[in-house]
Order: C-alpha cells, then sequence, then structure tokens
C-alpha cells in the first residue's frame, strides 16, 4: 500500500483552481469581445425567455383589449360630442340667417314709413300665412286694441299689398292685391304720367308675371312703361298717394275695348313678415 503524499495532493488542487480560473477568465472575455453566451447559459436564457412570453402573452392581450375597448369608447363619446356641436352650428346658422332676413325686413320697412310721415300707422309682425290660402290672405298681431279697423289699407317693405277686411282683439286678417276673390274691395288707383294723371281700378293680380292688373281706365292719356302707380283716394275707402308701383307694360283687354295696364308692385307679395297698416292721415278724426 502506497503512503499518502499531501505535498502531491496539494500540487494536484492548485493546479486544478488553476484551470477553473482560465476557463471563466476565457469565457468571460469571450463573452466581452462579442456578446455571445456559451451553449448552456444559451439554452437558459432561451427557455426562460419562452416562458416568460407563454406567461405574459395573455395578460398583455387582456390588457390591449381594454385598451382598445376604452379607447373606442372614448372615439364614440367625443364623434358625439361633435355631431352636438354640429348640430348646434347649424341651428345657430339658421337663427343667424333668419334674424339677417328679420333685419333687413325691418329696415325696408322703417324706410317705408319714413316716406309716410302725413299717415298715422301701425307696424305689425305676421303671424300666420296658410299655403292653402298663400296668395289670399295673411294674418297679423295687431287689432281693435291696437286701433285697427277694416277697410285700412296694408303696405309692406316699399308698397301696397291690400287691406284689412277682418278685425280681432289682437289679431286682424288682410286680404293680399294678389287674392283671387273677384268679390273683393279692390283699390281705385291713379296712374302718373307726363301729360296728366289716368285713373283706374286694381282688381287683378297675374301670378305667372307677377303682375298686378289695372283695369277700367278713365281717359285716353298715353300710359308708358315706367310710370307710377298710387293709390287715388277716390273710393274713400283708402288714402290716397300710397306707393303701388310702376307700370310694366299696357295693352288691350280681351273684348278690345279698353286698356290693361300691368304694374310691377313696390312690395315683395311672397316675403312680408312685417308690415304696415295705415289708419289714418296724421291728425285725422276718429
Amino acid at each position: 500500500m502506497k503512503k499518502f503524499n499531501p505535498n502531491k495532493n496539494i500540487i494536484i488542487t492548485l493546479i486544478v483552481v488553476i484551470i477553473v480560473v482560465t476557463i471563466i477568465s476565457l469565457t468571460a472575455s469571450h463573452r466581452a469581445n462579442d456578446g455571445k453566451t456559451n451553449l448552456g447559459q444559451s439554452a437558459v436564457n432561451d427557455s426562460v425567455g419562452f416562458i416568460d412570453k407563454v406567461i405574459s402573452f395573455p395578460a398583455k392581450a387582456i390588457s390591449n383589449g381594454i385598451s382598445s375597448i376604452s379607447t373606442l369608447f372614448n372615439t364614440y363619446d367625443e364623434n358625439e360630442r361633435l355631431k352636438e356641436r354640429i348640430d348646434g352650428y347649424g341651428e345657430l346658422s339658421i337663427q343667424n340667417d333668419n334674424l339677417k332676413k328679420e333685419n333687413e325686413a325691418l329696415k325696408k320697412e322703417l324706410a317705408l314709413n319714413e316716406t309716410l310721415g302725413n299717415y298715422e300707422r301701425v307696424t305689425a309682425t305676421v303671424v300666420t300665412r296658410t299655403p292653402d290660402m298663400w296668395q289670399d290672405l295673411l294674418i297679423v298681431d295687431r287689432g281693435t286694441k291696437d286701433g285697427i279697423e277694416p277697410n285700412m289699407a296694408v303696405l309692406s317693405q316699399k308698397g301696397l299689398i291690400g287691406r284689412v277686411i277682418e278685425v280681432n282683439a289682437s289679431t286682424s286678417k288682410v286680404e293680399l292685391l294678389t287674392s283671387k276673390n273677384q268679390n273683393s274691395n279692390h283699390f281705385p288707383v291713379q296712374i302718373n304720367s307726363e301729360n296728366g294723371d289716368s285713373y283706374g281700378l286694381l282688381k287683378t293680380y297675374d301670378d305667372k308675371e307677377n303682375t298686378l292688373i289695372v283695369s277700367q281706365i278713365v281717359g285716353d292719356l298715353d300710359i308708358k312703361e315706367g310710370d307710377v302707380v298710387q293709390t287715388s283716394g277716390l273710393g274713400q275707402n283708402s288714402p290716397a298717394n300710397l306707393p303701388v308701383g310702376v307700370v310694366q307694360k299696357v295693352k288691350p283687354d280681351s273684348y278690345g275695348l279698353d286698356r290693361e295696364v300691368y304694374v310691377k308692385p313696390y312690395a315683395e307679395m311672397y316675403n312680408m313678415p312685417v308690415v304696415t297698416i295705415i289708419k289714418r292721415l296724421a291728425g285725422a278724426g276718429e
């Protein structure tokens, strides 16, 4: 039996330690140079990474789904808010347009009133104009409490549009010059020409040409395009010198026995949100 030599064992141990340290140093140096791991470390790292992916995938999928749903709801809410704002802008635009139109109508009515300084008058707002009676009637927000009476002349914008035919406490019914009512109390008018004045009766309306027609002309004075037409006041149902329109053309009637004068009205017959009712001459008695 060999005798155990401790010095030999120490030397072997030192050699093993040196070899191990050398291998570790070389490995560390190799990883520092090219960033690559050895086969064992690579296998361990890949396994850990795969397990991490498997574990974290459902959590990430749920998190992404919740985030997408939240984004969808937020987008929907934002779209609804934008739609409400757009609808609001549309309503404001319509209101603005209506106010502009009303403002323009009031300006025209004010300009008309400035030319009627000799008359006592009342401004009224149109409250009703039904489609089935569009050419015949309208209702305004003035009545007996405002001193309105039947047969009072009614003007709008720049000229005559009709007369009051029915009065209530706070509203009145106005028959328009465009009415087809043959029994209506029509206006006597005068046509101012260079050679003098001609007189006739304003009694019909040509809706194709948008012109008033004066017939039963008295006299044979020459009437030309552009001559001014006003109320004559001869019938005692309306004041004189209210503006009606200008002559557009003159032609024989259907029987060839009389002349018909076509008058372009000063007033816009289909757009009258505000009207002026002539009560009487200023200073005249009740």
